[in-house]
């Protein structure tokens, strides 16, 4: 059926004239109300010019994963245009008119989730302006009117308009109250797999990143910043460094040195030239080791209570058997593709910046303690590449923000290799407890999990946790994949001193989810059961079933493997979505593993762009791959030890298995995709390999302790 949309003052506040004669609509994302004018906010602007040209104002940042792509495919199927006929445009910060209950940013695998409705609507309360405005023009019903690839077409007189012929008229126009969305079986566009809409520009060198910016008179800064969480600078020798060609100028603040010059290779040299001693501040002393045990104190603590089901104790007092293990997760930096930058020209009375930044609206924020007020500040948002959670965060905006108020003209600000993995903001490291009873037939009646680790969500509002407990930190363990009777989830919250951290990409999911399927699997191995057979009745519902089976159908889970080899399991509903995956490894001579194959299957409601899904899967998997096979970031006294891909590597093309993913049509509403393939991927690679060798690998990553 069509989904009738109710439509008032509150969700479509204009429809006017553009400069050019078009029409312009907004479209509401959420339902929190301004507290000025009890209007709710509206974003997400559809417009229409003169030429037909339809301009998507993006209410999500597109960093690789095809958002702009799958939004405007969402507009075009409504409009009944063409993907060509649509041009993306970054919005620009302002969460009021284009945030999602007041937030700009993008992450969670939520922009599909949140755009699905709106987006649409936005999509046919146009087409039917359109249709209106074409049937007054020509006098006649506009039940005899429709619209059929930028026009709208009479169809007892073969008459039609296009768009752009008809947007001043719309813009005229009293919004409709009610509009008619499209039956899925009539979707033309939304299923299908285009091509991206940035992905020629991208093919062809021409996509603008932001340290692809280039302002007229733009100088170039690199940055040296104190290797330890709160030092400063002690002594800083400049003489060298002034002396090559091209050095413009050497900037000091107390936890940053930063080298002006002509060109990005004089600003790398200059750096290297410089003599910087430096203060190691209060953190100076800071060792890993000291901070893993103070986790292992921390986990057998009580904690905050985060879910009960049940009585787990009394239950736990009942079971015939009793399994307890535990986890540990390092700290995991984000590396992104696209070193991190910023591009800033700092004038007397306003502020512009050039970047590529998941939350637009958290700069102008986090701008004002420099002094800047949100109406000098001019943000340009540009594609991002990978952001992986890393540029949720704005320090790197706002440190470049401080170096070029000292010069006059506008300056890119780059990040090294070496000074972004050594100056991130961590995935929290985790430690893990759980604890289980199993009946006599092996099936688990108490479940208890105690989580030990920082809290990513503090840093990012401030604000004090609810309870104790950090909603990131216990989400898909909280909530796991499975029905239990009884069950404790705990949470104990133990922020790391001197390491700043923050979201990873699969936020809260992918640290759980290792240890629930780990620990799931521990549970089929105690109780003598094939690990899928195990968890089939567990299973909280049919759609998680169902992923279950087809994974175990087309990964040929029963066949014999030879010695040396294994295959693991791991399943996860998070993100909306259900999916499950198993992975086949082989034990290599040296003691580590290969992955030779990874099966997907997944239900994530309505498939805009097939294609896409496939993509983001995959490229979630070989993420996953690199934090579970090498990923571990440690510090030694007070500093981070790695620093490029040389000692924090990522997965190489010929390590790449070989993925196969399989899509579950579904009529439900479109769930989030993105980071699903990083978050289940870790136990599937950790069961299997305790199918191939007997290990259990509870410490990841997995080749440092296989190999140990």
């Amino acid at each position: 059926m069509a989904l009738p949309t109710s439509l008032d003052r509150r969700q479509f506040l204009q429809a006017s004239l553009l400069a050019g004669g078009g029409l312009l609509l907004t479209v509401r994302l959420s339902d929190a109300a301004s507290p000025s004018t009890g209007e709710s906010v509206l974003n997400a602007y559809v417009r229409i010019d003169a030429t037909s040209q339809v301009t998507l104002v993006m209410p999500k940042v597109e960093m690789g994963q095809g958002i702009y792509t799958a939004l405007a495919m969402l507009v075009a199927e409504e409009l009944h245009v063409s993907l060509d006929q649509i041009t993306a445009q970054a919005a620009p910060p302002n969460p009021a008119i284009y945030g999602v209950q007041g937030d700009q940013s993008t992450g969670s695998s939520t922009s599909i989730k949140d755009c699905w409705l709106p987006l649409r609507t936005a999509g046919a309360t146009a087409r039917v302006l359109l249709t209106q405005a074409a049937a007054r023009t020509w006098h006649v019903p506009a039940a005899d009117c429709h619209a059929k690839n930028g026009y709208i077409e009479h169809r007892n007189s073969n008459r039609r308009l296009s768009y752009g012929a008809l947007a001043a008229t719309a813009a005229t126009l009293a919004i409709p109250r009610h509009v008619p969305l499209k039956n899925t079986k009539d979707f033309q566009l939304i299923g299908t797999s285009p091509r991206r809409l940035e992905g020629p520009s991208k093919t062809d060198g021409s996509a603008c990143f932001g340290i692809d910016v280039r302002i007229p008179q733009m100088r170039y800064a690199m940055v040296a910043l104190s290797p330890v969480e709160g030092g400063s600078v002690a002594r800083l020798d400049k003489k060298a460094a002034q002396a090559i060609p091209g050095v413009r100028h050497i900037i000091e603040e107390p936890d940053v040195v930063a080298v002006v010059a002509d060109h990005t290779y004089a600003a790398i040299q200059g750096l290297s030239a410089l003599q910087i001693e430096w203060h190691s501040g209060p953190h100076g002393h800071v060792q890993q080791a000291t901070l893993v045990a103070e986790l292992e104190v921390a986990v057998q603590q009580k904690g905050g209570l985060a879910r009960r089901i049940g009585n787990p104790a009394a239950s736990m007092h009942a079971a015939a058997q009793v399994v307890e293990a535990t986890y540990h997760q390092p700290f995991l930096a984000h590396a992104t593709m696209e070193p991190m930058n910023c591009t800033v020209h700092w004038q007397n009375d306003r502020c512009e910046i050039w970047v590529g930044t998941q939350a637009p609206d958290r700069v102008i924020d986090k701008l004002a303690p420099l002094g800047l007020k949100p109406e000098q500040i001019t943000l340009h948002n540009h594609l991002i590449g990978g952001g992986f959670g890393r540029r949720l965060d704005v320090d790197t905006i706002v440190l470049a923000a401080r170096i070029a108020r000292h010069v006059s003209t506008p300056l890119q600000v780059i990040w090294s290799r070496s000074e972004d993995i050594q100056h991130d903001r961590y995935r929290p490291y985790y430690v893990d407890h759980l604890k289980a009873g199993l009946d006599a037939d092996g099936h688990p009646i108490s479940w208890m999990h105690t989580i030990a680790g920082g809290s990513a969500y503090f840093p990012w509002d401030g604000k004090p946790l609810k309870n104790g407990i950090d909603d990131d930190a216990v989400e898909a363990s909280a909530n796991p994949a499975y029905q239990f009777q009884a069950l404790s989830v705990r949470y104990v919250r133990h922020d790391p001193i001197g390491v700043p951290i923050s979201w990873w990409r699969g936020v809260g999911p992918t640290r759980s989810v290792f240890v629930v399927e780990s620990f799931i699997d521990e549970l089929a191995t105690a109780a003598g059961q094939d690990p899928i057979q195990y968890r089939r009745p567990l299973c909280k519902d049919e759609r998680l079933r169902a992923v279950l089976d087809l994974v175990a159908d087309k990964s040929h889970w029963t066949s014999p493997l030879p010695a040396g080899r294994g295959r693991g399991v791991s399943i996860q509903a998070a993100f909306g979505s259900y999916l499950a995956q198993v992975v086949e490894v082989t034990l290599k001579s040296d003691g580590t593993i290969q992955i030779d194959r990874v099966v997907c299957a997944m239900d994530c409601g309505q498939q805009v762009n097939p294609d896409g899904i496939r993509a983001q899967l995959e490229g979630g998997v070989i993420f996953g791959l690199t934090a579970v096979l090498m990923g571990e970031v440690t510090v030694a006294n007070g500093r981070i030890e790695q620093s490029n891909f040389n000692d924090y590597p990522v997965l190489r093309f010929a390590d790449v298995p070989h993925i196969d993913t399989y899509l579950i049509a579904s009529a439900e509403s479109p769930s989030g995709v993105g980071e699903a393939g990083t978050a289940c991927i870790a136990a599937a690679v950790c069961n299997a390999v305790f199918a191939a060798t007997g290990k259990r690998v509870r410490t990841l990553p997995v080749n440092r302790h296989l190999a140990s």
